[in-house]
């Protein structure tokens, strides 16, 4: 029976040492920990495929809490079949001591891990509809203060009032305008309407 850790954090700034100290307190090796920085959103995830390849009947695998797993609701579900039902490891979620597959083996600790299971991956979704949600009344709140996002829009070339006078006229075409500006057709088209639609 081999000892596995997963850690996961959700962008490269996020610190990972908590997760990392709790599983070293358990005696696994840094070789049979697994990590990756990035969403929990599906499990398209390098170093967790490593790990689920590595994965052979009764091995163990800790993580620190559900929502490190993953924090898609009926992806927790499918994976952690996958772990314990395809692959017959064991699973302990450390900060939820009742979700420890080698407890319970029968039908009832397993109908009580299952609903634990349900409930907790349920929280976790429901915790990223939330971040989500709360990014967007920030961002909309934002722009309402008036707050620019994106790269500043590049000025206008100095050319550019002459040329589109002269693309308006139909003296030039179009390609011509827009090379003449540096631009490519669509930017220098999309800059003339709205150059038009300022007055």
């Amino acid at each position: 029976m081999a000892i596995y850790g997963y850690v996961r954090v959700s962008s490269k700034d996020q610190n990972e040492d908590r997760q990392l100290i709790a599983l070293h307190e358990l005696g696994i090796p840094d070789k049979n920990i697994f990590m990756d920085k990035q969403s929990g959103k599906d499990f398209n995830r390098p170093q967790y495929k490593k790990l689920v390849r590595k994965l052979k009947k009764d091995d163990l695998l800790y993580i620190k809490s559900i929502d490190r797993l993953g924090r898609n609701y009926e992806e927790i579900q499918n994976q952690w079949r996958i772990l314990t039902k395809d692959k017959g490891a064991d699973i302990v979620v450390l900060d939820m001591p009742l979700l420890d597959t080698r407890r319970g083996k029968d039908l009832m600790g397993t109908f009580l891990s299952d609903i634990v299971l349900q409930f907790l991956s349920f929280v976790a979704e429901n915790e990223r509809t939330n971040i989500k949600q709360r990014q967007a009344e920030g961002i909309a709140a934002a722009k309402a203060r008036g707050v620019k996002f994106g790269r500043p829009p590049r000025p206008l070339p100095e050319n550019f009032y002459e040329v589109h006078k002269a693309w308006r006229d139909k003296k030039i075409p179009l390609k011509q305008a827009a090379a003449l500006c540096g631009l490519p057709k669509g930017t220098f088209y999309s800059k003339a309407r709205k150059f038009e639609k300022e007055g």
